[in-house]
Formats: structure tokens, sequence, C-alpha cells
């Protein structure tokens, strides 16, 4: 049958002429719909069967999913559109009226406002508790607790909680155990092994690892991402197809910019706690830290203790802004994991959120900076610290 030119044009290069097989780097799928066949095969595709709705499935979701869900040990993982969505979906689907979830204190500054703005309003009920104080947890556990929520390495002080010991809490009342583990990466510390139930990551940090992408992701057992998985299509929070494919991209180089950075953050960390200029610094590899020992004890350590440091200087803005004015290749960035050295000033990211008081409490003190350590050479990043501190006193 012949058609206009208008008509035709629509529907010309749209099918494959040839054999496409095994393509060294995957396809990207950006169609927002499949073709159907007819109602049987509707109904088909409705149950899983194949792709025909981008928000409800995509190849290149899944294949992201089935590489997160290998690195995690986990039975199935959701791709999600940012890591707030992720934790986000995951409350919003496995807590109701009525409930209430153990919150680690020192956690991501956006999920204390989630938790303190948003949940509320749902009827669900949350205390925020010292995570390395095993008896606070064991205290904080009411008859409807449903969730303890955690993250491994704490953002800024470097915190790191034993999470055997939590889930052991939460095991033996039935309690879900939920873990941000964005911090640490599946390279350095997997928390289905020790008892997790779900496990998060804010992909946009270490699984993009070049400040380019946004994403998030949920990995559990099959039974629990089919608890999660209504809430998931209905708040409309799944990853595009494109970003999907340069995350996964970005994972086949994950392991080796990791090492890479997580190496370097040993070495400033050692370096900053020689100088004068340094109060004290933050990070699970210095023997000091507090939690040292069950770091050395609980992760892999060929891969490192992570690449997140904090240290405090003197609380004074003025000395900290000339440290930071004077930084020549350490940037002032609002995110982090990134190949390239980054910091920020916690104190500053949430003075428009919460008091000088909750600060205070929270520890973002003054002085405090908090740097994400990239893959430069580690000699180059320590040179430009050790400057930037000396002009503090000029």
């Amino acid at each position: 049958m012949s058609y206009n030119l208008d008509t035709e044009v629509l529907y010309q290069g749209t099918t494959l002429q040839g054999i496409v097989r095994n393509p060294e780097t995957p396809a990207i799928y950006p169609s927002s719909a499949y073709i159907l066949d007819d109602m049987e095969d509707y109904l088909f595709a409705d149950k899983g069967g194949r792709y025909y709705y981008n928000r409800s499935a995509n190849p290149n979701r899944d294949e992201l999913g089935a590489a997160v869900s290998f690195l995690e040990k986990g039975g199935k993982t959701l791709i999600c559109s940012s890591g707030m969505a992720a934790i986000s979906t995951v409350l919003l689907s496995l807590l109701k009226n009525g409930d209430h979830v153990v919150m680690n204190q020192a956690v991501y500054g956006e999920t204390v406002e989630l938790a303190k703005w948003i949940l509320p309003g749902y009827g669900i009920e949350v205390s925020f508790v010292d995570f390395t104080d095993l008896e606070a947890v064991r205290n904080a556990v009411k008859e409807n607790t449903k969730m303890f929520y955690t993250e491994v390495i704490a953002n800024p002080l470097t915190l790191v909680t034993d999470l055997d010991e939590v889930t052991t809490i939460a095991h033996t009342q039935g309690i879900l155990t939920v873990v941000d583990s964005t911090f640490t990466t599946p390279f350095v510390y997997r928390p289905l092994e020790h008892g997790a139930d779900i496990v998060l990551h804010s992909m946009t940090k270490y699984f993009g690892g070049h400040s380019d992408l946004t994403g998030g992701c949920v990995t559990a057992s099959e039974e629990l991402i089919d608890r999660i998985n209504p809430e998931y299509l209905l708040l409309g929070c799944c990853l595009d197809p494109v970003s999907s494919w340069m995350f996964l991209r970005s994972v086949k180089t994950m392991s080796m910019r990791v090492r890479a950075q997580n190496r370097n953050a040993v070495k400033i960390a050692e370096a900053l706690s020689e100088d004068p200029h340094v109060r004290e610094v933050y990070h699970p590899s210095l023997p000091d830290h507090p939690q040292h020992e069950l770091a050395s004890r609980v992760f892999d350590t060929e891969y490192g203790y992570g690449a997140m440091l904090s240290f405090r200087l003197e609380d004074d803005h003025e000395k900290v802004s000339a440290f930071m004015k004077s930084l020549k290749l350490i940037r002032y960035l609002g995110t982090l994991g990134g190949i390239r050295t980054t910091f920020t000033h916690p104190r500053t990211a949430f003075r428009n959120n919460f008091s000088g008081e909750e600060l205070d409490g929270m520890g973002l003190a003054e002085g405090l900076v908090r740097i994400s350590v990239g893959a430069e050479d580690s000699r180059d990043l320590i040179e430009d610290l050790k400057q930037a501190l000396s002009a503090m006193d000029k």
C-alpha cells in the first residue's frame, strides 16, 4: 500500500536489516514503549513477560541492575533516578501509619530531613540514635519498630557501624535493616553479607564516578524487591535508559577508581594528621579512629577504608575560608565520589536547614572540612593541602 510522504517518513529506518548479535558494547534502548501484537501479548507483557513500557521496565536498567546485584551479592536491584529516590521509595513502600523506625543519628542530611519532615505526615515515628552505642539501639526498640536505618560510614565524621551486631538485634525482633552503603561501595563492604536486608546507594557518587550522572539503587532479596516494586512504579522514580547505559559503562572502571581513591585517602589522612594546623582527622584507616579495629576487621582493606575523610581546623570562619580559597587543585563541589578530589564545608551545606545548636549536635563544627578523595597523584594533593593550610597563617 502506498502512503503519503508525511506518513511514510515516520516509519523509515525503524526496522533493522540483517542480524545484530552480541555487540561488544550493549545497545541503548530509549524507546518509551514497545509495539504489542495483540491483547494477549499485552497481558503477557504486563505480567513481566517482556518489555512494553519504559517506566515499567527497560533493558538498560535491567542490565545495570544485574551488575549491581552481582557486586552486592543480592537477589535483585531496582535502579532509581537518584539516591534520594531510592531512599524515599524504600521508606514509603515498607512503612505505614503507626510504624516506628530507629535511625542512625549520623546519616545523610537530607535523609534526616525526610525522616523529620515527611515521614511524620504519614504517621511514621522516627527515633534518632547513636548506632555506635549498641545498648542505645536496643533501648530504642518499641513494639511497633519495623526498621533500622543506618549508613556504614557516617557522614561527615566517618563513624563506622558494627552491622553484624546491629542486624543481630534486628533479627531477634523481626526488624528489617536498611543500609546506605554509598561511602563504602561494594568493593569495600557488602552489607547483605553482614545481615542487612536492603542495601542502598546514591549511584551519583562512586558508581558514576565522574560527577556527570545522577541515580540510585536498591538491592535486596527478590521477595523484598517485589514488595517495594509497586511503589517504585507508582512513584515514577525510574532512571532513564541513557543514564543507565552510562552507569553500566562506569561500573567497568569502578574497582580501579575506588582502589586508587581509597589508597590516596589513607595517605592524605596520614599527612593531615601530622600538620599542626589540623586539630583532628576523621578516617577509619587511622589507628586513633574509634572504629579502626572494627573497620580493619570487616572492610576489604585491599580496597581500603573509603575515600571520604574529614578534618577539623580552628573554628574560625575567616581562617577556614582562607584555607579553602588557597586550594589550587582541590575544588569546592556539592557532591562526592568523583574521580577528581573535591571538598565541601558540611556546616554551610545545612545552615539554611538547621539551627546552630542542631548543627553542633550533628558534629558539624565551623572548622570541619570534608574531602572526597580522587585518583590524582597523592603527592600533588598533599602538596596542595599543605600550601593551603600554611596560608591560614598569613
